[in-house]
């Protein structure tokens, strides 16, 4: 680990992962590099510059990219592990992880979480505020699960999926990559092909 944190994105999702890692207390200094020349700071941390200058810091910082979109989230990220940059994860104090859990580079893991044992999350993942996740999940790279979801035991989320908020996940449920699962929806089977999916129990409204 190293003395300096660069934080990619300085807007919403960039200012709670910059309270994370202010609460982590690992780091001597967080900054944020934004592309929108109009922000100079965020959470009163410096914005030093842009995407693209991220190279100039490779040897003397940790970075993270606090992109909501997962799509762009993974292709910068990529892009960041190509170079051999170093990416941190980032737990909040408050969130309860379980034995045997590991948490990917680049993942968030906010306020309120709870993962119980054995479970695994990907890289690049956004775990947001005060959803739950029980034993045995696998959530694979670049999957969003919204504030307040409940995942039940050996739950399976494909790549790139986004789990909408308040949403619930029965046991043993896999959902495959690419999907979209809207709010308060309730999922009680296994979803096999990518799409947007919404209601209690959810149904397919688009591809």
């Amino acid at each position: 680990m190293k003395e300096k944190l660069l934080i990619i994105g300085a807007s919403g999702h960039g200012k709670v992962v910059a309270d994370i890692a202010i609460k982590m207390n690992k780091w001597k200094s967080i900054a944020f590099l934004d592309d929108d020349e109009s922000i100079n700071t965020s959470m009163g941390l410096e914005v030093i510059g842009k995407t693209s200058d991220v190279f100039t810091y490779k040897d003397e910082a940790d970075l993270f990219v606090a992109i909501g979109n997962n799509d762009t989230r993974e292709k910068i990220q990529k892009e960041f592990e190509a170079e051999g940059l170093s990416i941190a994860s980032l737990v909040h104090p408050s969130a309860v992880i379980g034995t045997d859990v590991e948490v990917g580079i680049g993942t968030a893991v906010m306020a309120g979480v709870v993962i119980n044992s054995a479970s695994m999350i990907g890289k690049g993942c956004i775990i947001n505020t005060s959803c739950s996740l029980d034993h045995d999940n696998m959530i694979e790279d670049y999957v969003h699960i919204s504030p307040g979801a409940n995942l039940a035991g050996t739950v399976r989320i494909g790549k790139g999926s986004w789990i909408g908020i308040g949403s619930v996940i029965s046991n043993n449920v896999n959902i495959c990559r690419s999907c979209k699962v809207g709010a308060g929806a309730v999922v009680v089977k296994d979803i096999t092909e990518p799409g947007i999916y919404v209601g209690v129990p959810v149904r397919r409204v688009d591809k």
